[in-house]
This record gives C-alpha cells, sequence and structure tokens, in this order.
C-alpha cells in the first residue's frame, strides 16, 4: 500500500452551506478530508493544506506556487503519489497550467465536488475516493496531470467544465475521457499524445482573453496596451476568423504595440487553420502577425501564454508553442 499526499487548495469539496450567506468555504471540511474511511482500504494518505478559496480565487501566480509546493512534496521518497483538491470553476485551467511546468512521473490528479457537504448526494467523498485510487496506480505513471470525477479520467489539457450543476459535468469534447475507475479496476482507454513541457521560471498573468462576436469594431482590443497587458488570446469564430474591424486592431496589436496575440476559436471541436485568406480570415491574421493556437479553449491558450511568456516574450519564439499538429 503506497502513500498519497491529499494536497488541498479549496472549493467546493470544502465546502458547507450556511443559512445566512450560502455555500461557503469551511476550514474543518478542507484539514479532515483524509478522513474518509474508504481511504484506508487504498492507501495511507496525507493531508497537505496549500490553500482554501474559491476557485474563481484563483491566478497564476498562485498556480506557479502550487506547482513548486506539488514537485517539493513529490521529490520525498515515502510519496507515491499527489491528489489535489479544488474549485470546478477553473480547475481545467489550474490542471492544464501543472501540466505545462511540471515534468513529473508520479501520478497527480486533481479532484473536486459539485455538491457541498450538507447536500445528501455530496460527490466529494466519492471523487476522492476514486482520485486516490487513480493516484495508486501504476498504469497512471508518466500520464500527466489527470482530472478525475464521476469516476471519468480526463486528461488536464482536454477537458472542461460543461455543466453549471450537474455532477457529470466534467468532459473532453471531441476526445473522451482517458478511462474510467470502475469497481475493480482502474482503466485507460487512450493516452494524450499533444501534451507540452514549458520549463518557466515564473509567469506572466496581466493576459487578456477577448471573445469577439459579429459587428464588433475591435476597440476594446485598443486599451490593452496602456492597461499594461503583455498579450492576448481573441477567441474568434470556426477556424479562427474574426470581424474585419478586429482584424485590424491585431495587426495593430502585433506589428505597432509589439504584444503577442493568439488566435482561437468558440468551437470546442477542431484546429484552428490559416484557410481563409479573406479580411479577418485565419490565413489573413496570420499575415497580419497572428499567431494560431491550436489549443482547446480561449481559457487553456490563456494559460498556455501566462507560462510561455515566463520565458519568451518574442512573437516568433512564441509561434512554436501554439502553431503545431502533432505531426512528426
Amino acid at each position: 500500500m503506497g502513500k498519497i499526499a491529499i494536497i488541498t487548495t479549496g472549493g467546493t469539496i470544502a465546502m458547507i452551506h450556511d443559512p445566512l450567506l450560502g455555500v461557503v468555504p469551511s476550514e474543518e471540511k478542507n484539514k479532515h478530508l483524509n478522513e474518509i474511511p474508504e481511504l484506508r482500504n487504498i492507501a495511507e494518505t496525507e493531508l497537505i493544506e496549500f490553500t482554501n478559496i474559491p476557485s474563481p480565487h484563483m491566478t497564476p501566480k498562485v498556480m506557479f506556487k502550487l506547482s513548486r509546493f506539488i514537485k517539493k512534496i513529490l521529490s520525498r521518497n515515502d510519496i507515491d503519489g499527489a491528489v489535489i483538491t479544488h474549485g470546478t470553476d477553473t480547475l481545467e485551467e489550474t490542471a492544464y497550467f501543472l501540466d505545462l511546468v511540471l515534468n513529473e512521473k508520479k501520478p497527480i490528479v486533481l479532484t473536486a465536488a459539485m455538491r457541498n457537504w450538507n447536500e445528501p448526494s455530496t460527490d466529494g467523498p466519492a471523487n476522492l475516493i476514486s482520485s486516490v485510487r487513480v493516484a495508486s496506480s501504476k498504469k497512471a505513471i508518466n500520464k500527466g496531470i489527470l482530472v478525475c470525477l464521476n469516476d471519468e479520467i480526463h486528461s488536464a489539457r482536454e477537458v472542461t467544465k460543461t455543466y453549471t450543476s450537474n455532477v457529470a459535468t466534467f468532459d473532453s469534447p471531441g476526445y473522451g475521457p482517458l478511462g474510467i475507475v470502475d469497481e475493480d479496476a482502474i482503466i485507460f482507454y487512450r493516452e494524450s499524445l499533444l501534451r507540452m513541457h514549458i520549463d518557466a521560471k515564473d509567469v506572466e498573468d496581466k493576459v487578456a482573453l477577448i471573445k469577439t462576436y459579429t459587428g464588433d469594431d475591435g476597440s476594446i482590443l485598443n486599451v490593452l496596451p496602456d492597461l499594461g497587458f503583455k498579450g492576448v488570446v481573441v477567441e474568434g469564430f470556426g477556424r479562427g476568423n474574426v470581424p474585419p474591424k478586429v482584424a485590424d486592431k491585431i495587426e495593430w496589436l502585433v506589428k505597432e504595440k509589439s504584444l503577442p496575440v493568439i488566435v482561437v476559436s468558440r468551437c470546442f471541436k477542431g484546429r484552428v487553420l490559416g484557410v481563409y485568406g479573406y479580411h479577418g480570415g485565419g490565413a489573413d491574421l496570420k499575415n497580419k502577425g497572428a499567431i494560431l493556437g491550436n489549443e482547446v479553449s480561449g481559457q487553456k491558450a490563456r494559460i498556455k501564454l501566462t507560462v510561455a511568456l515566463g520565458v519568451t516574450n518574442n512573437i516568433e519564439e512564441l509561434r512554436k508553442y501554439f502553431e503545431f499538429n502533432g505531426a512528426d
């Protein structure tokens, strides 16, 4: 029987319902998550509190500190893997951040809950039990950062929250889960082959995420340099296409302000590619200096840019992190 570190960051899995305030963080629950009796039959667990915050309070700087914290814990010879408890709202961003900056062989699994401890059907204990099982499995070694809820195992790069309240909220559109947690086994069906490691010594959290729309004149992009932003992700249409005036502002940001602009799609399946050469099409944007980001969502692309800017602010060097197709 191995030893698994349960590292807490907060979230609904450590919250209770207050009659006056609503659902709020509970220090008591956060400090005793490893006292679920069924855990004793799986592994020895050590609870280590990193923080106890709602996940909307998470920032890239805190994520970076968490990554250093996890790396230190996993360097211990007596620790075989780690489970990170987190809020569901931004779990996918923290998971992807950790997947980019950490390169650990020991299993690291993020888990959470959609229902707090006062609800009769709270899912926190079941998710934690399943996640400790995954972190204890030799099959999870060297798989990158995993996300485990509702007995499904997902890749950090691919997973996203799809439902505001349902316990089956996490999915990997276009990919599906890596595997499942069953009563008698941890089963992996596949691996994520597009993982990337970035050896960042710091992160740049002044990165904007702007969603474009029909009739958008790009005026929001005008103010980004004055507000101190060091980069922006623009979530466009289809293959990464945007309205004409947005295209003009993107060119201005890149050529006049030397601000990296990553263009992604609001579609949650498929790749962004320079197919369309009309004014505002993906090919036109690339000619204007934009970077076409092959990330699965705007929020994931922003996370990667915060990490990549910790290495370089050269636009052509940044392009190498985003424009790839997985081919040899």
